[in-house]
């Protein structure tokens, strides 16, 4: 398989003993597998995902993406960017579209980045998620060539979340109902819960802090419903879906008298596993609930 580049952000969640630690571990041991290099921004900074829109206004939030972008142009030239994180890909990209449709936008964020000496340079690279690479620069049909271990007897409920399918999406997919984890489960040879209607439904985001009741609420349905489909796991491409997911089900199980003990795993350790990586490159060893059968297959 020929070697693909891209340039590469991070994203906050993604450090060492951050949320999405174990994310980025077995991302990396996947790109391994797919020949895929990744070329990481220097001196990348947060991308406002959250606190951004706290009352700080619109261009100092998009600046900080904007910075980025021009860093990355800067030292990856128009490798596409591409982040793994959903609400990095979403900032990033939302900023590239603002400056590309208003000259305004494009002259304020030119006047605070002139500030510290960048500058977003004329034609702006592609911003991707890292699931668009899989799918369209490698495709599915590849995906499953590589396959060593096969996922099969695990039924996995593709988790999609709001962010990679809103307001943008994944080219080609649906905004209700998007298949493409369902796609990645079965070219691994596991088995995709297709039925599964919360796979676009909220986690409720960062009112997990505020607001939990209401948080806990929507991940309860979007559990149960994992469980009334039969499944083993949950799959998801987004660290703050995969957090809310997993780490709340005790208090949920406080809450509601339940006793949910479901496994939330990334799609780069389904895909780690199946290409025959052990559990600690899938950072298997990072999950709050074990995923003991994908464990039993990383043997």
């Amino acid at each position: 398989m020929a070697k693909r580049e891209y340039s590469f952000y991070p994203g906050c969640s993604s450090q060492s003993k951050a949320s999405g630690a174990n994310y980025q571990k077995s991302v990396d041991s996947m790109c391994e597998e797919l020949d895929i290099q990744l070329n990481e921004i220097p001196d990348w900074n947060c991308c406002a995902a959250s606190i951004g829109y706290a009352g700080g206004g619109e261009l100092p939030r998009l600046s900080l993406s904007a910075r980025n972008i021009a860093l990355s142009q800067q030292a990856n030239g128009q490798q596409d960017i591409v982040a793994t994180c959903a609400a990095c890909w979403l900032a990033t990209r939302e900023t590239k579209e603002r400056i590309e449709e208003s000259s305004k936008v494009r002259s304020g964020i030119d006047a605070a980045l002139g500030e510290i000496g960048v500058k977003v340079e004329g034609e702006m690279p592609k911003v991707r998620h890292m699931v668009e690479v899989l799918i369209e620069d490698i495709g599915y049909e590849t995906l499953k060539s590589g396959v060593k271990k096969p996922l099969d007897g695990i039924k996995i409920a593709g988790y999609v979340g709001c962010q990679t399918n809103r307001p943008f999406g994944i080219d080609g997919e649906s905004h209700e109902n998007p298949m493409y984890l369902d796609k990645m489960v079965e070219a691994m040879g596991g088995e995709a819960l297709s039925g599964y209607e919360k796979k676009a439904s909220c986690c409720g985001g960062a009112l997990i802090f505020s607001e939990p009741q209401k948080s806990q609420a929507l991940i309860k349905d979007i559990i149960e419903s994992a469980y009334d489909h039969g499944a083993d796991m949950i799959v998801t491409p987004c660290p703050v879906c995969q957090m809310n997911v997993e780490v709340y089900q005790p208090d949920i199980n406080k809450t509601y008298g339940t006793k949910f003990e479901m496994p939330v795993v990334y799609y780069s350790q389904l895909i780690s596993v199946a290409y025959g990586r052990n559990g600690k490159d899938a950072a298997l060893d990072g999950q709050v609930i074990r995923a003991k059968k994908l464990e039993d297959k990383a043997g």
